[in-house]
């Protein structure tokens, strides 16, 4: 396969770039270059070269024993038919194989439940439509068959498929609601964060609605219009109410994850067309956590 470096991406480390397009490790990036499994222009060059807006990276997708393994791990499924399934994805359980996690993700599960899963994103990937993090909880749309997965994909791209989620984020919102848009890109210093910024960026749009003011607390559900990397995440610690218990962008409290729940996914079935709308209630971790501040 081969890339051709845009200025956006000039003046970037060739393994910090390759880590944040392929999932895999660093250190296995890392030894692919040395390898020269991956090259420049056509030579082998080191880790650290600083790519150059025209450089053509080489590189041939290689089998690092990712095959996804089918594991006997219980689904919880909202909805299923022959083209797509809506399933319940627990907070700690990563969505797909990738960077160290080959064992206990949705996609093994996926795999071990049925052979009736789009090829679209890659073998590592099957059925894979959207994503959400590991330590968000929530409703995710898998699709069974490559023709629904376009239509499906498209429609993502279209924002003519509806997400909701609620968060308990630090600090009183004072506003009822807001819109906040801010250019979602990479952390220059932290490669594994994203962050608000003008360099290498997107577009990224995130809705809040207040539900609940709490003493040092506020509970919002948030609507997306665009689906970047960590978007809640990052656009309410830009306004500086981080996400409660987020380890990256917040502050740590507890082995649970961020309280950021998608309880909402409402789309256009891809064969009948109709509007299907699901919901899911909050983790019972979640809810003690939220009764905690409610009272603090």
């Amino acid at each position: 396969m081969e890339i051709k470096i845009k200025e956006e991406n000039s003046n970037i480390r060739l393994d910090n770039y390759m880590t944040s397009i392929i999932d895999t490790s660093r250190s296995n990036i890392t030894k692919h270059i040395k390898d020269g499994t991956i090259k420049v222009n056509g030579k082998e060059v080191k880790p650290g070269y600083l790519l150059r807006l025209g450089d053509i990276i080489s590189y041939n997708e290689w089998n690092e024993s990712t095959l996804v393994e089918k594991e006997n791990i219980p689904l919880d499924i909202y909805y299923e038919d022959k083209d797509v399934m809506v399933v319940y994805k627990k907070s700690g359980m990563v969505v797909h194989p990738g960077n160290g996690n080959y064992h206990g993700t949705l996609v093994n599960a996926l795999t071990y439940y049925t052979d009736e899963l789009s090829s679209i994103n890659g073998s590592d990937r099957p059925g894979i439509v959207h994503r959400i993090d590991k330590d968000t909880s929530g409703l995710l749309l898998i699709s069974k068959n490559n023709k629904s997965h376009q239509i499906l994909s498209d429609d993502f791209k279209n924002k003519r498929i509806k997400r909701k989620y609620i968060a308990l984020v630090s600090g009183v919102i004072n506003e009822s609601s807001g819109k906040i848009n801010a250019p979602i890109g990479r952390d220059i210093l932290d490669r594994k964060k994203m962050c608000v910024t003008d360099k290498n960026s997107k577009n990224a749009v995130t809705n809040f609605t207040v539900l609940k003011r709490y003493k040092n607390s506020t509970l919002i559900e948030c609507v997306l219009e665009t689906g970047r990397t960590h978007q809640i995440r990052v656009h309410m610690a830009y306004i500086g109410h981080p996400v409660i218990n987020d380890p990256v962008y917040g502050k740590k409290i507890n082995d649970y994850g961020q309280l950021l729940h998608a309880y909402y996914l409402g789309f256009n079935h891809p064969t009948t067309k109709e509007f299907m709308e699901f919901t899911c209630p909050l983790e019972p971790r979640f809810e003690e956590m939220l009764n905690e501040f409610k009272n603090s």
